[in-house]
Parts: structure tokens; sequence; C-alpha cells
């Protein structure tokens, strides 16, 4: 943490002549100390069991909480089976179909099985889906469901989604935590983990996407950053220093495992870390165990997922080995002038820049990588570096979740105080963090001729850390939304740190010349008092009302075309359409697929952009031909894709597809010159006229208001 120190003399010190009487005194300081030695230690175990009383029952709440708004929202308790599966919309429903696969399979062996060599999640395909995605946390929960006694007393579905809840218990604890570290008091623990609740929207999305990764990954990382901070803390006993190790190569690690986009959060964590340790505001031995713990994790979970291409052809690899040979290479990289220092971290970051790009580029030409390329198309594209037509980055590019935060967000963050706490914290550690990387680069706190020459301010290492952790990931909030949770859950933390803490109080009344031990006792406690008093004043009338109101699960139209493609098709059956209706249809029918929302595979994005094509400009015949390449059985139609409203122009899928196809887009407006029109109208569109040229390859077998299915000439 910050805090301010005065310049000291170290001087010689003399035997006093009344040595004997001294003796005496001493002997009574000492017998004051350890009086008051004892008292410290019984009101900080005191404290200890309050807070961490506090934290266990604040996160049993919000776990609570965020279920009963579940089940208030959905009626979960009393729709049917296959309303409850179709809740797990998109890729959140492909995800609980290996959980519901391994419970259905006769043995956990066969089960196993059944999951490295999947033959009904790609159509004429066998893959692993244990390779390709991260699916250790279903597989681990079925294993435990079928282990212990509670078949009879607890449904599977619950037992999922209740784990899942459960570690949103352990998410809250985790910010607790690290806010208490921060602060030394559990009392901004508690305002971090009020802030996290009462920001709800914002901070957690659990309570209406519950498979999604993130929300199994996210508890993790906040364990790792609440270990990463207790082993920054300056002067730790070697046994906590080991223990902290531990607890950050487990939370890392487990982590890794449950989220494919670990390695770009990773790498991000690396920089922060690379930047510190550059400026020597991070000890470089402990720098070094870090970038070692992530590799050695991501290699790990490259193992268990059975050699995956993309963790192999990560950037975090390629970077971290990069940072330890730039090391080997270059000396006394902290000594020297100011401008010397300057140009030297400058030579340094060059060289890891442009070691990792030339340990990147090496690894995926020869292991001809291409799982990743989508998101760095997406990246290009949307910061600037020319425009593209290529389907996948423009598929990114047109979801609000991918696009920049919006202003609302901090409009009702702002509402909760939080904001505003969040941006004065930062202000005062920012502009410390300015004063110490200046100090270092001028070398200053060396011992110069019998005396030490102490900073007037000063940034302890984990500080430093949640510091840059907060400020990378809000940068990367700011460009992208859906990445906001990873900021605006730590931003609870940084906020309520920042408005307990001593030091950041106590260089703000310095500044003002107030400063004065008891003033600072007194803000640090009331502050976060009276915060936390106008948030329970405000918000709590309103979290009544959210657990009072009462909804229903309400998606008819979804529920019969289940229950008739159960009823009416046969088992092998093969489906083709939109990503996000398929994993519903693979989650509550059981039947195959040709393509799904995992799109972290090159091959399965050309699939699906041949089959997305139903939705284009295309003749018949083509379009039968792509599907039946794929073994397809039947095509759904949604009349809600085919006749799109809720993108704008040029962000219709059928736009998507007619840019990428060279054909001129639907409706008013302008189209780039070298657009052809098309030579055959929308297929989507045209199929329902019953017209010759289509009745001849597809065959209408089941329509509602939402959804129109054909089954395909020729097959089975």
């Amino acid at each position: 943490m910050m805090y301010l120190r005065q310049r000291k003399e170290v001087k010689a010190v003399g035997v006093p002549e009344d040595f004997p009487a001294q003796e005496e005194n001493e002997k009574l300081d000492n017998k004051s100390a350890a009086e008051g030695h004892g008292h410290r230690r019984f009101w900080k175990i005191l404290s200890f069991t309050v807070g961490g009383a506090v934290a266990l029952c604040v996160g049993l709440l919000t776990s609570v909480y965020l279920a009963t708004l579940h089940e208030n929202d959905l009626w979960f308790s009393n729709i049917k089976e296959v309303e409850r599966e179709i809740s797990f919309r998109t890729e959140c429903g492909l995800y609980y179909s290996y959980y519901k696969q391994m419970l259905q399979a006769p043995t956990l062996t066969q089960g196993f099985r059944g999951l490295v060599y999947d033959n009904k999640t790609e159509s004429m395909r066998t893959i692993n889906i244990l390779q390709r995605m991260n699916v250790y946390q279903e597989v681990f929960l079925s294993i435990l469901y079928r282990s212990l006694p509670i078949q009879k007393y607890l449904e599977p579905v619950y037992f999922y989604i209740y784990t899942l809840f459960g570690l949103q218990a352990v998410y809250v604890m985790a910010l607790y935590t690290t806010s208490w570290l921060l602060s030394g008091t559990w009392l901004s623990g508690l305002l971090a983990a009020l802030w996290y609740v009462t920001n709800r929207i914002d901070t957690t999305r659990v309570e209406f996407t519950i498979p999604l990764r993130e929300n199994w990954a996210l508890p993790f990382f906040a364990i790792q950053i609440a270990a990463v901070t207790y082993f920054l803390r300056p002067n730790l006993q070697a046994l906590s220093q080991r223990l902290a190790l531990l607890a950050v190569f487990m939370s890392t690690f487990l982590f890794s495992l449950t989220w494919q986009f670990n390695q770009f959060l990773t790498l991000l964590q690396a920089l922060a870390l690379f930047t510190l340790e550059s400026l020597d505001v991070l000890p470089a031995a402990k720098a070094m165990w870090l970038y070692g713990i992530q590799t050695a994790c991501l290699v790990l979970v490259c193992i268990l997922q059975f050699f995956n291409s993309m963790i192999l052809g990560s950037l975090l690899i390629s970077f971290n080995l990069s940072v330890v040979i730039a090391r080997k290479l270059q000396k006394n990289l902290k000594s020297g002038a100011l401008l010397a220092r300057v140009g030297k971290l400058v030579l340094h970051s060059l060289v890891v820049l442009c070691l990792t790009l030339l340990l990147n580029g090496c690894v995926k030409k020869t292991l001809n990588l291409k799982s990743d390329e989508h998101i760095f198309k997406f990246l290009k594209a949307k910061f600037g570096f020319g425009a593209t037509r290529d389907f996948d980055a423009n598929l990114y590019l047109c979801e609000e979740a991918f696009g920049l935060l919006p202003f609302s967000t901090f409009q009702r963050l702002s509402d909760t105080l939080l904001f505003y706490a969040y941006v004065f914290v930062l202000l005062v550690t920012v502009t410390a963090a300015f004063v110490v990387a200046f100090q270092n680069l001028r070398g200053c706190g060396r011992q110069q001729q019998g005396k030490m020459e102490v900073h007037t301010v000063d940034l302890t290492p984990d500080t430093a850390y949640n510091l840059m952790h907060t400020i990378v990931f809000g940068l990367l909030a700011l460009s992208t939304m859906r990445m906001k949770y990873l900021w605006t859950s730590h931003m609870c933390v940084f906020a309520s740190f920042g408005v307990c803490s001593r030091e950041v109080w106590g260089l703000l009344l310095k500044c003002v010349r107030l400063h004065s031990p008891r003033r600072i006792s007194v803000i640090r406690y009331a502050v976060p008092t009276l915060t936390l008093l106008y948030l329970s004043y405000k918000f709590w009338p309103g979290m009544m009302g959210e657990l009072s109101e009462l909804r229903e699960f309400y998606d008819p139209d979804t529920v019969e075309l289940m229950d008739w493609i159960n009823s009416n098709t046969p088992r092998r059956a093969v489906f083709a359409g939109s990503m996000q209706l398929l994993a519903g249809v693979k989650l509550c029918t059981g039947r195959t697929l040709t393509n799904h929302p995992h799109y972290e595979d090159s091959s399965l994005r050309e699939r699906t952009r041949a089959v997305y094509q139903i939705y284009a400009k295309r003749a018949p015949e083509d379009v039968h031909a792509l599907l039946r390449s794929f073994g397809a059985d039947y095509v759904i139609l949604e009349d809600s894709v085919c006749f799109e409203r809720r993108h704008r122009r040029g962000c219709r899928l059928r736009d998507l597809l007619d840019v990428a196809n060279g054909h001129v887009m639907d409706g008013p407006g302008e189209n780039d010159p070298d657009l052809k029109p098309a030579k055959h109208p929308r297929f989507c569109e045209e199929i329902k006229r019953n017209l010759p040229p289509y009745t001849t390859h597809f065959t209408r077998v089941f329509q509602n208001k939402t959804f129109h299915v054909y089954k395909l000439s020729g097959s089975k």
C-alpha cells in the first residue's frame, strides 16, 4: 500500500552514564510493551474472526440473493425440463449438454469416451470435446453427482446451478479479502461486497447466463488476485510466501482450465507485472515466480486438453519466455543516470516485443495454427487498422457486447457512489505511482555517506499491482463491453480500499496541511460507514422489490419445436441452422449438429459461413449442395434472423453475408461500388413461396410463428 515516511539519518548513539537506573526503566518499559503487544494480538485475532465471519455471511447472502432472482425470473422450479434447458441460451446450452451427456451415459468411462470421440457436435466429423472446449468442470460435476448419494433429493440441473451460485459466494469473499488485505480493515471488504451487489447489472450476469465459462472462471481469477496481492506484500515470512505461491498456482490453474480466453487475460496480467518490475516497483524475483506460474499452469492445461493448439500458440507463453531471455541478455538495466535508465528500459521493452513476435510467429507457422486468427482480425478492424469484409470479424464487430462501453454504465455506477470513489482513489494512487516511478528511475533510495535517503512518497508492490490491474482491465472494458465484468468487480475492490486506506487519506491531508493520525483514523472509518448507510438506505427497498417480483419463463414456439424434433425425427438426424438455436437442439433433443456457437476452430468457422448461406442470396440447388455436404437432413429457418431488425443496416446477419458474397445489401443506403446485385433472391424468404426450384430440394415438415423446418431431398 502507499505510505508516507520522513527522511531519517543514521547516527551513532553513546552509552548513557545512568545505566543502572535506565535498566530499571527499561524493565518497566518492556513489561508495558509486552502488555501492549498482548492487547494488540487479542484485538487482531478478534478483528480477524469478526471479519472472516462477515465475509462468509456476505458471500452466502449474495449467493442466495442471485439464486432467488434466477428462480423468481423464470419460476425455474415449476417449469418443464425442456423449458429449463431452453433457458440456457446460445453457448450456455452447448456446455450444459455435455454435463447431461455424462449423466446419461451408462458408465462414467463410456461418458468420458463419448466426449473424447464425439461425433454428434459436428456432423461427419469426430472431435475431442475435451481438447476443443473447456468443459472439465461439467465432467467433474457429473462425476460428483453420480458419486454422491443425492440423486433422490436433488435434480441434476439444481446440482449444477447451485454449484455456480455457490461459486459466486467464493467470488464475493475473494473480492472482500483483496480489499481487506490492501486497506488493513475488513470494513473495506464489506463495502466492496455491497458495491458488488448494488451494481449487480454491471458486475455479473450469472443469474441469466449460468453455464457461461466466465461464471466458472472469474471466481478463481478473483482468488488469484487476492493471492498475488498477499504474495506481493513486503516482509513476508518464507512459509507465508510458499503458501501464497501455492494459492496463486491453484487458482491460476483452475482459472485457465475453465475459460478459453484465459491466455489473453493472463497476458494482460503479465504485461502489468512487466511494467512494474521494469520501473523497480515490484521485486524482480517475485515477478519471475509469477511468470513461471502462469506459464506452468498454461502448459498443464494444454496437456489436459490433449495439446490444444490454441494454447501452444498463445502470446502469453511467448511473452513470458521472451522476458526471461531478454533478462539474461541485458544486464544492469537499473543502473546509471535518469536518461540512461530510460533508454535501457525502452531498449529492453523493444527486445521483449520483438522476441515475443518472433517466437509466436515461429510456433504458429510450425504448427500451422489458425484457431485464434478471427480474434486478431476483429482487433485489427476494431482499432481502425483497415476496413474488412471478413464475415467472422464483422460478426464480432456488429455485436453490442463487443462494442465500446456505453456511457449509461458510468451513470449506474455513479448512482451507488462507486464511480466517484473509484476516480478519487485512482487519481491519488496514479499520482503517487508517477512520483515513485520517477524517483526509482532517478536511482533514489540508495545509502550514501552514512545517510539513508528515503522516499517521501512510496507505493508498496501489492497496491501497485492492483493499480496496474485496474488500469489495464479498465482499458479492456472501455474498448470491449463484454469484458466490463473483469473491471467493475475490481473497481469495487479498489474504490473500497482507497476510502478505507490510511495512506490515501494521509497523502491527501498532507497536501492540504491537515495531516494528523487522529484525523486519518476518523476519516478512514467514517467515510465507509456513511457510504454503507447510504447504500443500505437507498438500495435496500429496491432489492427487496426485486426479490418479490415474480415472472415465468415463456417461449412456446421453441418448446413446440423441440417437442416436434423429439417426436418426429430419427435419433441420428442431422440439423442445420443458426449457431445459437442448434446449441439448444443438441441439449434438448440430442440430435447431431452441423455447426455450434463455440467459435475457436477455423474449420468450424468455415462450416458456419457455409451453413449461413440459408440467409443469403443463393440458388436453392447451391444451398442444398452445401447442406448435404455436411450431412444435414433438416434445416431450421428463423424469422427473427431472416427478417432481423435488431441491428442497424450493415450489421444484420443477411448484410454480413451479402457483403462477404460480394452482393448489394437490401434496403435504402449506400453500398461499396464493387458490390454487385445478386442473381438470386434471398433463400430464407423465397423458400416460403413453395416454388418448384425450392420444393424439388426442400420439403416443409414443421412451422409455427417463429420457426420453419425443411427436410432435404436425399436425406434419410
